[in-house]
């Protein structure tokens, strides 16, 4: 396994993070428990999850199966880094009720006491707001973040889905507490979805923080979505099948399969290697279903791509070009 630093702060994690969103609605327990074994024991120590994971009546699901997992000891919980989110409503349907949603330092205070008793640990390593809150100011939240760091229960803040201008805002309020603020940020970004290039990663880099991209394989359109189709009949579903409706999308993927089949590179691994080599991505979250999925995801560590195929790559999936060169002088 190789390791980095996460952003600008001394803590070491994997170059792939374990996303455990399937854990609850497609993987059962005992699987979920599986695949994070196997990924211990190949060294990925870094664990993402989030307070509303499990959805609709079953929120906080995968987190309680998280915290099954660290309650078998081995040092499951000592080994990881574990981070989760807090934003979406905690609430059931029909029984809405305020305060139970967003960033307001009385949502933060009990959304993390919840998290502590599912997840069965005493504190998380990485604490994420998972969208911004445009009705809470910063000051608000980082003296709700402030406290929590002084009773132990969090280490680091983080955010996810943050536009550039408030991940700056959030970090110099932070600065003017003397507080280290965010130390990461979780935004979509893969070879099919580049945007992130233009404001998200830049500031990122500009503050210190570490890039966590999620879907890497956007959605599946980039695991080799079309072979599949062609060799065994599995018909794309979701976002990738709505993206291949499309035609110019089609055939851009089309052409991004036919490249790496020309220099016998699976897709799907490809891709997260790609995100591998990008300046500023600290590791791309992978969410494997199954056991193989994960060691599918573990071999494109050891995957380097040649210039032939990175420039080729560029060429089907141009970025949007340095900022604000892309769209001024």
């Amino acid at each position: 396994m190789k390791y980095t630093q996460l952003g600008r702060t001394g803590l070491k994690v994997s170059r792939l993070v374990l996303g455990t969103m399937n854990f609850g609605p497609q993987t059962d327990e005992p699987t979920s428990h599986g695949i994070l074994d196997a990924a211990l024991d190949a060294g990925l120590n870094f664990v993402d999850t989030a307070n509303v994971y499990g959805w609709g009546e079953n929120k906080g699901r995968t987190e309680e199966i998280i915290g099954t997992w660290f309650a078998q000891g081995g040092g499951r919980r000592e080994k990881t880094v574990l981070a989760t989110k807090v934003y979406g409503s905690m609430s059931r349907e029909g029984e809405t009720w305020p305060n139970e949603d967003r960033l307001s330092a009385l949502n933060i205070r009990r959304a993390v006491e919840a998290s502590l008793k599912r997840l069965q640990t005493d504190h998380i390593d990485l604490y994420q707001f998972h969208h911004i809150d445009r009705r809470t100011p910063f000051e608000e939240i980082w003296q709700a973040v402030d406290v929590l760091i002084q009773q132990g229960k969090i280490l680091y803040a983080g955010s996810s889905n943050f536009p550039g201008y408030k991940i700056a805002q959030a970090n110099e309020t932070a600065a003017r507490r003397g507080m280290v603020g965010l130390v990461s940020e979780q935004c979509l970004y893969n070879l099919a979805e580049r945007r992130a290039e233009m404001e998200v990663i830049p500031t990122a880099q500009e503050y210190g923080l570490g890039v966590i991209p999620w879907s890497p394989l956007h959605g599946g359109l980039l695991g080799g979505v079309i072979k599949k189709e062609v060799e065994g009949g599995r018909r794309a579903s979701g976002r990738s099948a709505d993206a291949l409706a499309n035609s110019s999308v089609r055939a851009q993927v089309q052409a991004y399969e036919d490249l790496l089949e020309k220099h016998g590179l699976e897709p799907g691994e490809a891709a997260l290697a790609w995100l591998l080599t990008r300046p500023g991505v600290t590791g791309p979250i992978v969410g494997p279903r199954t056991a193989e999925q994960l060691d599918s995801a573990l071999r494109a560590l050891e995957l380097e791509l040649s210039e032939d195929v990175l420039a080729g790559l560029d060429e089907i999936f141009p970025g949007p070009g340095p900022s604000p060169e892309a769209f001024a002088w």
